[in-house]
């Protein structure tokens, strides 16, 4: 099956239904059922309400603002068997002192100690070296000891000899194993079935 709007293979989460459970401040909040929760982070307007539109297959789902830093809370959805969760964006400059030692509190905690933490899909500009905000993410990545999947997003910017490169250069940067990164591109269509299969298995399925 193709995605209409792009003529990319269509995403195996899109054929699924989808509840947008709510948006909540506590980072410990209880979701009812318990299930396994797939988070999304990345830099702010790095592109998570556009990837996860395009994962599911829903344009409208999550929306998607021009302006940097409006996710501020966990906004949770729920599919068969798991939750993709949409977390704050870090790095936004504009946001007061206060309001970003929120938000990495938060961040912080729900990546530390979420107990029905899976996995992490980090969103990571393919276009740009990464930031200090970046490599300081990794730490936090690494410190809560859960797996991750780097989607590189607008992919599409990029020429396509230039995409491999980009992946080697990136996974070098970051230390980490290149079948862990997946080029991707919200408007395109690019890689976004891959990712989509890559969180399925990452979950255990959707059942």
């Amino acid at each position: 099956m193709r995605d209409e709007r792009t003529g990319a293979p269509a995403p195996p989460l899109s054929s699924l239904p989808i509840e947008f459970v709510g948006s909540f401040p506590d980072p410990l909040v209880t979701l009812a059922p318990a299930l396994p929760e797939l988070a999304l982070i990345g830099r702010s307007n790095v592109g998570k309400s556009s990837l996860l539109n395009a994962l599911v297959g829903r344009p409208g789902l999550a929306r998607v603002s021009g302006t940097p830093g409006k996710t501020t809370l966990l906004n949770a959805f729920r599919l068969p068997g798991f939750y993709l969760v949409d977390l704050p964006g870090y790095g936004f400059a504009r946001a007061g002192k206060a309001a970003r030692a929120g938000y990495r509190q938060l961040v912080e905690r729900y990546l530390v100690e979420r107990p029905t933490l899976a996995g992490v899909v980090w969103l990571l500009d393919s276009r740009h070296e990464p930031s200090r905000e970046d490599h300081a993410m990794q730490e936090l990545l690494v410190r809560s000891g859960r797996p991750v999947l780097v989607a590189l997003t607008k992919a599409d910017k990029l020429t396509h000899s230039a995409r491999p490169g980009r992946v080697r250069a990136l996974a070098l940067a970051l230390a980490l194993q290149e079948d862990q990164v997946q080029l991707t591109s919200s408007s395109s269509g690019l890689g976004i079935a891959e990712l989509a299969t890559s969180i399925i298995a990452a979950i255990g399925g959707t059942g």
